[in-house]
């Protein structure tokens, strides 16, 4: 029989919070910003802590938030089926599913098409949820 952990599960909000704070220089601050927009495209949007990493889904995965040294990756499950006019992904281009989007220091975000790509994210999600 297994013994159970008395500590408590944190939240996924929460441990989220938490990986923020100790990055603690613009990683941060980018991936505070991220998730405000990936919050405010989409409403119902659900938080979730997966492989050691802020997850956001919505009927599925829509993406990830890791973060690197140089970068911090916001990488779409379905990001090859999903139209990017804006052209936002720059990297894990030779996929045959997931796409990226690489920010460096200093990079500005294109808030619009970035909202309008999580948009169409939970979009797919919906109508791939609808034909099982």
């Amino acid at each position: 029989m297994k013994k159970r952990s008395s500590q408590p599960i944190e939240s996924p909000s929460k441990l989220i919070d938490a990986r923020i704070q100790e990055l603690g220089d613009w990683r941060g601050e980018m991936l505070g910003r991220l998730r405000a927009l990936i919050k405010q495209a989409d409403l119902e949007v659900v938080e979730e802590w997966k492989w050691s990493i802020p997850v956001w889904s919505h009927d599925g995965i829509i993406c990830t938030g890791e973060t690197y040294k140089k970068v911090v990756k916001m990488t779409f499950a379905k990001g090859a089926s999903l139209a990017d006019p804006a052209g936002l992904f720059n990297s894990s281009l030779e996929g045959r599913v997931r796409r990226a989007i690489d920010f460096r220091e200093g990079d500005k975000v294109n808030e619009k098409a970035l909202k309008t790509l999580v948009r169409a994210a939970v979009a797919l999600n919906k109508s791939s949820k609808k034909k099982k």
